[in-house]
């Protein structure tokens, strides 16, 4: 049964790095998959995991930019994915089955943010096809080396942004309603944390358990696509490196912002902690479980109660199904 959304009083906090959260983890002869693996938190994420003894496979969809990120870090593997693309997504998962290994974690970090409106080639929404119907098909296609593993965590990398906007399943494509590129965003990130839920939901059977996380506020890549203005109003600049962190708005300072070790946390947390055995289907931040959010609450932490419904969640999957033409093998 999927766990209740309330903390666990993990020890940990908003000041915690990947590394910490492995200390005393051995994960040799385990191997993960990290989307977006080679930049940012997802850069961070791999790195932890690999010195931790993890092989992990990272696919790109810039695989020269990958590489030159990637070079120093030992028992990575590098391939090609683009999840906006579904004969990619297809490639690289028969690759990796063809290996025969079982895979003990798949962490779908990869996603972009904020964009203007594009379409992939069957004219669904570029976010909520990247974000999470990329996701999605990938997860089923590697569900024969998860349940192989016995023991498997899958961990869909969501954010705050999901209070922004819930699933509009009267049209989540944008098809009818003025695009508004946030919402599209907030949008898809909803969808990240209904993916666990379901998921975890049906694979819990198969010792395949599912987490979403908020990673925390971080400069990264993802914020490409943000006016001079978005960024101004968090004390940003075009000019700042990912990872940066304006003056005084560090977590350990009482603000939001995290270092991109800081950011990953949550994410390898959930994908290696004892602590989470047993348990699955929940939102995570500063490596804990979250506390669900009230409807009139002036904070931003926690999880809206729309990103956790589990009608919503099972509303999500027959979509995502529809949508892709593709079920889980039982």
């Amino acid at each position: 049964m999927s766990s209740k959304q309330t903390p666990i009083h993990s020890g940990f906090g908003p000041t915690t790095t990947a590394r910490e959260t492995l200390h005393g983890i051995d994960l040799e002869g385990k191997v993960a998959i990290v989307t977006g693996g080679y930049s940012g938190i997802g850069l961070e994420t791999t790195r932890a995991l690999a010195e931790a003894g993890a092989t992990v496979i990272v696919p790109a969809r810039t695989p020269d930019k990958a590489r030159e990120a990637l070079g120093s870090i030992p028992r990575v593997e590098q391939s090609r994915l683009n999840l906006l693309d579904p004969g990619s997504i297809d490639a690289f998962a028969s690759e990796f089955l063809a290996t025969g290994r079982p895979l003990h974690m798949l962490i779908n970090n990869a996603g972009i943010m904020a964009t203007p409106l594009a379409r992939d080639s069957r004219g669904y929404e570029s976010q909520f096809s990247a974000n999470h119907l990329g996701h999605f098909q990938l997860t089923a296609r590697l569900w024969p080396a998860l349940r192989n593993a016995h023991g498997a965590r899958v961990v869909s990398v969501s954010s705050r942004a999901h209070q922004r906007a819930g699933m509009d399943f009267d049209d989540p494509q944008f098809y009818r309603r003025p695009y508004d590129r946030w919402q599209a965003y907030g949008q898809s990130k909803t969808a990240n944390v209904l993916f666990a839920v379901a998921l975890d939901r049906r694979g819990e059977v198969s010792g395949v358990r599912a987490f979403a996380v908020h990673p925390g506020a971080i400069l990264t890549d993802l914020s490409r696509h943000m006016t001079d203005e978005e960024l101004r109003d968090y004390g940003l600049s075009r000019n700042d490196k990912p990872g940066f962190i304006p003056a005084g708005k560090s977590v350990a300072d009482g603000g939001d912002f995290k270092t991109l070790k800081q950011g990953a946390a949550t994410s390898v947390w959930c994908a290696t902690s004892a602590q989470l055995a047993e348990m699955g289907g929940v939102y995570c931040q500063d490596v804990e479980i979250a506390e669900v959010r009230e409807p009139d609450s002036s904070s931003n932490d926690g999880v809206s109660p729309w990103a956790i419904d589990p009608q919503a969640a099972e509303r999500l999957w027959i979509l995502s199904e529809e949508l892709t033409g593709l079920k889980f093998d039982s």
